[in-house]
């Protein structure tokens, strides 16, 4: 006799506690193996494939692609044991004997090798789960209740949820939420919002919403919405620049490029320039800290965790080169490469997103001169590098054209004062100028 198995959606880590389906990778009826991924999620942190610990016949999904689910809601059933083997018979039912991994995340597995989905014909997969249990179907959405709402506290899955609910006057009483135990959704509120947006206004009234496409800040863009957010509440930063000739780096950059030969990686100027920022933080450690504010202190970090900010088809990232003090030019190169790659496919896991200590951003790539950025909280500070154009210059008492570009640092005021800012910007753009500098500090 098969025994149905609930799957629920397990903890990402980072503190976080919901996640919208993307997309399901296996259907109703599908044989899966232990540790094979069902359902790729997106969190405030990056898209993750999230693996089933059960290995047998899918019997339900929960949710549809684009719902958002709390961490503990139930994903999926499958049906276990032997019976599995029976239904859909073959090598690749094998695992369905399995009591489980019991893992999460992709990755921390068990090893076992991946299966090919197949589709269980009805009549085998009705014998599959004919367990002494009732069917087991997907949760819908359950209707708006009419009565009037009563007394007391509304189970609601995160502040975020209540308060998009003030801001747009929505009783949360009178909505039956879709999450477990009646838990109301992010889900649920919006559609609420957008069944008020479609009702007909009656004449003379008008709506009181402003006119307009909205757009919801979620997933990616709603994190980096609230971090901006949090950045400028609790961070007195403060901004200086300057221009730099950047023909020598230029120079330097071709001439490594040139003798690594054909086929070989290309060292970016973003690498340069990383390299460049990690010795000058090695100089000006205050810049590479962070700020305890319940404490009252100052945490300056040993280790340099390279942030660089990646603009992606689901908003801005910024990924994390480990260790970067550490690292060589070109082991950065390569290193920031790999994380652009997987920014670009979204393929980033949270904790190449997090833990950054200090983060360079190239907003030049965008045509444009010059910013001021906005510090990657909790980080102390961050270089931003506008493009690099010919303008004229003076060169050695001569006006000539040169390769310029802008550098502009911005930093919080509690680690440092202007002149350590001023000292490290000032660092870095000598560097650029005369990169053989950076040679004396190696």
């Amino acid at each position: 006799m098969a025994q149905v198995l609930e799957f629920k959606l397990p903890d990402l880590g980072e503190g976080l506690t919901e996640a919208e389906i993307v997309r399901w990778l296996v259907e109703v009826g599908d044989v899966v193996a232990i540790d094979q991924p069902v359902v790729e999620v997106e969190t405030a942190k990056a898209m993750v494939e999230v693996p089933c610990p059960y290995g047998g016949v899918v019997t339900a999904r929960f949710g549809d692609e684009g719902a958002e689910l709390p961490v503990g809601a139930p994903l999926l059933t499958v049906a276990v044991g032997s019976p599995v083997e029976s239904a859909g018979g073959g090598a690749d039912a094998d695992s369905g004997t399995d009591s489980g991994s019991g893992n999460v995340l992709v990755g921390y597995g068990t090893g076992a090798p991946p299966v090919r989905r197949r589709r269980v014909r009805p009549e085998g997969l009705k014998a599959a789960v004919a367990v002494s249990v009732a069917p087991v179907e997907a949760a819908a959405p359950a209707p708006t209740p009419e009565p009037a709402p009563a007394l007391g506290p509304v189970a609601v899955v995160s502040p975020l949820v209540r308060r998009l609910a003030r801001q747009h006057d929505l009783d949360l009483r009178r909505l039956a939420g879709s999450g477990p135990d009646g838990l109301i959704l992010r889900a649920d509120v919006e559609s609420a919002i957008r069944s008020a947006a479609e009702a007909p206004v009656p004449e003379p009234a008008a709506s009181s919403s402003p006119a307009g496409e909205r757009v919801a800040l979620r997933g990616v863009r709603g994190a980096v919405a609230d971090k901006l957010s949090r950045s400028r509440r609790e961070i007195p930063d403060a901004t200086c620049w300057v221009d730099a000739d950047a023909t020598e780096l230029m120079a330097v950059r071709a001439a490594m490029n040139g003798a690594a030969g054909a086929g070989a990686p290309k060292v970016s100027v973003l690498a340069l320039l990383a390299r460049i920022c990690t010795a000058a933080l090695a100089r000006y450690p205050e810049l590479n800290s962070t700020v305890d504010q319940e404490a009252r202190e100052i945490v300056r970090l040993p280790q340099v965790h390279l942030g660089f900010a990646a603009q992606t088809d689901r908003g801005l990232v910024v990924p994390v080169v480990r260790d970067a003090h550490a690292r060589t030019t070109e082991s950065i190169g390569a290193e920031i490469a790999r994380l652009t790659e997987a920014a670009r496919t979204g393929a980033l896991t949270p904790a190449e997103l997090t833990g950054g200590t200090f983060t360079l951003n190239n907003y030049g790539v965008f045509g444009v001169d010059g910013s001021t950025p906005i510090i990657n909280h909790p980080e102390a500070a961050m270089l931003g590098v506008g493009r690099i154009v010919p303008k004229p210059w003076v060169h050695e008492g001569e006006l000539a054209v040169r390769q310029v570009v802008q550098l502009s640092l911005t930093f919080d005021h509690r680690v440092c004062d202007g002149g350590t800012a001023g000292g490290f910007l000032r660092y870095v753009a000598d560097c650029v100028e005369q990169p053989a500098l950076l040679l004396r500090s190696v």
